[in-house]
């Protein structure tokens, strides 16, 4: 993108010192917030590590575009700090978004070809947010082509626009998706913060395995105009980060309600400082479910648990087949279909005009076989085809299954668990660590995901950092009701600090 090719060729020409590409395990977004870092640091810094590790060296492939105005921006907020003027939380943090996600100054490819002239010149509202806060949008990281929603085969963290995003850790490895690019991006130090979103894993998985914090909030929380859809039902965005603090310091700024999306409703009432609710005592005398699951790593789960209970939590084991859900599995996936059909034309027919021709799945669906050596070179649109097909939002058997789906994962799923065993939590391990890229194979899950039954019922999901696995990162997932974000963060920060830091400094194994 031309964008990236000018500050590219910029930062390129600038001595990068060796601890410009030494992972430091602090937080920026606390340091430059309080203005112990200037933003024009901040930013210099991270624009010389995406030099130098993304678009050379490790060839990391996790940032597709920057704000060529990045610098002049944070010049701007130091200055407005010197004259005593602060905007927000985020004054001059430097932020990287998912590529789903609209921002006035850069394209919003969703990973695909048929949106690389994308420019729609607005913000998301979520954007807006932190911008209003005094964030710097950097720029855009890659993901999983259409978030992961075109093909079963597909391999997550490749797109046609920015190609396949490596795992820092071990460079031959996943970054899960689809929000791959803003976990690997996180884990090399690549931005102070970053954005992702879910539609079932995607912020969880990719944290979990890039070894950084990923939170995927109460459906409703936060708003999703202006991000490319899949599911109205179960879309949401999220903050992946360092820290829990920082996931909640973001958070905070980005929940609230908007006009045009009506899930949101709620959310200027349910919102709260998150940043500010984080207790060392949060996981203090809860009940929490501990998910037994065959395939787990022994080690690290009796690691978790016996920190759980040093910080005070009362473990409640919790066997949980994956097999049990099998149909909840079926529902969701026609629930999706149905969605992605009606929500990708209405962003598409919202396009300002002259930015892209597309304003149908079926254009969509043209134009990547129109372009198959480019689009389809690794893996088909079979999800897609199947997407079209469907009938539309009043069909009465999607809207079956749309109850169906919430039945399953509510009364009769994380509703139903919680009440028999008294529970204020569940955690787990999130998933398996890392597996090899398989171009055009898909994806080799190793054990079930715990994101489903969350993810479907529209309930909170944290994930943190809970050691490795040959050397490999894996996470903890901290599981709550509808609108419980706070509960979840405070018991995910209250693990996270009573004890060793817990996560891994990558070493971009080659």
């Amino acid at each position: 993108m031309k964008w990236r090719l000018s500050i590219a060729l910029l930062v390129s020409t600038l001595a990068v010192p060796a601890q410009a590409l030494m992972p430091i395990y602090d937080s920026d977004i606390e340091a430059v917030s309080k203005g112990q870092r200037s933003s024009e640091e901040a930013v210099s810094t991270y624009l010389k590590r995406i030099a130098a590790i993304d678009d050379s060296g490790a060839m990391l492939n996790a940032v597709l575009a920057l704000n060529p105005d990045a610098i002049a921006e944070a010049r701007i907020l130091d200055a407005e700090r010197e004259a005593g003027k602060l905007r927000g939380p985020l004054h001059g943090v430097p932020i990287l978004l998912k590529d789903n996600i609209e921002s006035r100054e850069l394209p919003t490819t969703a990973g695909s070809l048929a949106l690389k002239d994308n420019f729609t010149g607005r913000d998301a509202p979520l954007v807006a947010k932190l911008r209003a806060a005094g964030a710097i949008i950097l720029g855009k990281t890659n993901l999983s082509e259409w978030a992961n929603i075109r093909s079963g085969e597909s391999t997550s963290g490749w797109s046609a626009v920015g190609g396949l995003t490596k795992n820092p850790h071990s460079l031959p490895h996943n970054t899960c998706g689809s929000s791959s690019g803003s976990g690997a991006a996180m884990a090399a130090l690549l931005a102070a913060g970053t954005v992702g979103t879910e539609t079932d894993g995607s912020i969880t998985c990719p944290a979990s395995i890039n070894g950084v914090v990923g939170f995927k909030p109460t459906v409703g929380l936060v708003s999703r105009t202006h991000i490319v859809p899949i599911s109205h039902s179960q879309d949401t965005a999220g903050p992946m980060t360092l820290t829990v603090r920082d996931a909640a310091v973001l958070l905070s700024v980005m929940a609230g309600s908007d006009p045009a999306d009506p899930a949101t409703a709620e959310a200027d009432t349910r919102k709260q400082d998150y940043a500010g609710s984080l207790s060392m005592d949060g996981l203090k005398g809860l009940r929490v479910g501990l998910v037994e699951m065959q395939g787990v790593d022994p080690g690290l789960i009796a690691a978790a648990n016996a920190r759980l209970e040093a910080a005070g939590a009362i473990i409640v084991p919790l066997p949980i087949n994956p097999a049990d859900y099998a149909e909840l599995g079926e529902a969701e996936f026609k629930v999706l279909l149905t969605e992605l059909k009606a929500g990708l034309a209405e962003y598409l027919k919202s396009l300002p005009t002259g930015t892209v021709p597309h304003r149908t799945l079926a254009d969509i669906i043209a134009f990547n076989k129109a372009n198959a050596e480019t689009e389809l070179a690794h893996f088909g649109q079979e999800t897609f085809e199947l997407a079209e097909q469907q009938q539309g939002l009043d069909d009465p058997s999607y809207q079956e299954t749309l109850a169906k789906s919430r039945r399953l994962a509510r009364a009769e799923g994380l509703d139903k668990i919680f009440a028999v065993n008294k529970l204020d939590l569940i955690v787990g391990q999130t998933n398996s660590p890392a597996w090899l890229s398989t171009l055009g194979k898909g994806d080799a899950f190793a054990l079930p995901s715990l994101s489903r039954l969350p993810a479907v019922a529209g309930y909170p999901h944290l994930t943190v950092p809970m050691g490795a696995v040959n050397g490999l990162p894996v996470g903890l997932s901290f599981i709550g009701l509808q609108w419980e974000d706070a509960k979840v963060l405070s018991a995910g920060y209250a693990f996270e600090q009573a004890g060793p830091d817990l996560r891994v400094v990558p070493s971009f194994k080659p």
